[in-house]
């Protein structure tokens, strides 16, 4: 009976030792999984990778680019930044309008594009970031945007606005975005933001001087048109005188060659065309001598005509 008993015992503490085995693996299992993660970084994003320890410091492991994850690994976290561009629009209106050169309140708009370079996101996440963890990664790029260009950006764009006369700025507006475009990149040029573009516009002036400036607008366009109606009635003017010069040339040549005796011979032409005519029949009655229609101005006194012009040589 006791090697029964004895018997029993042993297969009592096998079954319980491994069933103990068991219970410990099933809970090493559990805390892995608990513990572990395989950390997914999508696409248009740069992953910064930290493992974390039970006893002991947090440590860098690597940065991975979307899309793509590390596989499974023992406490294995990722913090997501964005690479892809961003366009802010800084708005200077209201108390923010810049004076300028001629003390002129000008109104106007920035707009800058910029990201985050994907091989300096373990600088930014390490010395740009003051949100490091945060859930949203667009929130991250956006707070470290307003804590190191936001200001500098403004600063440039006020500066160089108001070194220009107010009316001028339009006209300069382009090289204006420039000059900012230049500064801000050269302090951002070993940081981890690129700036891609920067423009200048929206430019609006107090309604005074809008309203101001489209008056002169329309009167100088009035002028213009003005202008231009006096220049057509000098051309007409111009023209007609051409044309009477012409009609006056033409009369004193009609009035030298038209002589009595060429009048007469043109009569006699006219004359023996319409004879060889079949489709008229003309009486001719003798006038003047030789049976010529009479040419010139009869004298009832006398009851002859004038002699004959002859033209002048």
């Amino acid at each position: 009976m006791k090697s029964i008993d004895m018997n029993s015992s042993r297969v009592g503490l096998r079954t319980g030792i491994i069933m103990l085995l068991i219970f410990a693996i099933v809970a090493l299992i559990a805390v892995w999984f608990i513990g572990s993660g395989n950390p997914v970084t999508p696409a248009g994003y740069v992953g910064y990778l930290t493992q974390g320890a039970i006893f002991g410091r947090e440590k860098f492991i690597g940065t991975q680019n979307g899309p793509t994850s590390p596989g499974r690994t023992w406490l294995m976290k990722v913090t997501n930044v964005s690479i892809t561009p961003y366009t802010y629009n800084e708005e200077f209106q209201g108390t923010e309008a810049v004076l300028s050169k001629d003390n002129l309140k000008i109104v106007f708009r920035v707009h800058v594009v910029w990201k985050i370079r994907p091989d300096k996101v373990k600088d930014f996440i390490e010395h740009y970031s003051t949100m490091y963890g945060a859930d949203k990664a667009d929130a991250l790029v956006e707070d470290s945007y307003k804590n190191f260009l936001r200001e500098p950006l403004r600063t440039f764009a006020r500066d160089e606005v108001q070194q220009h006369d107010g009316m001028k700025i339009k006209d300069d507006i382009t090289p204006i975005g420039k000059r900012v475009f230049d500064r801000i990149l050269a302090i951002s040029q070993e940081t981890p933001f690129e700036i891609m573009s920067v423009v200048v516009g929206n430019i609006q002036y107090p309604e005074q001087v809008a309203n101001a400036v489209a008056l002169k607008l329309a009167a100088t366009q009035d002028l213009e048109r003005k202008k231009i109606e006096i220049d057509q009635a000098e051309m007409d003017k111009k023209k007609r005188i051409v044309e009477a010069e012409g009609i006056a040339g033409a009369m004193e040549v009609v009035n030298q060659k038209l002589t009595p005796l060429y009048i007469q011979h043109e009569a006699l032409e006219s004359q023996k065309s319409m004879i060889n005519s079949p489709n008229h029949t003309t009486i001719y009655i003798p006038v003047g001598p030789m049976g010529v229609p009479l040419v010139g101005t009869f004298d009832s006194t006398t009851g002859t005509t004038p002699t004959p012009r002859q033209p002048a040589r």
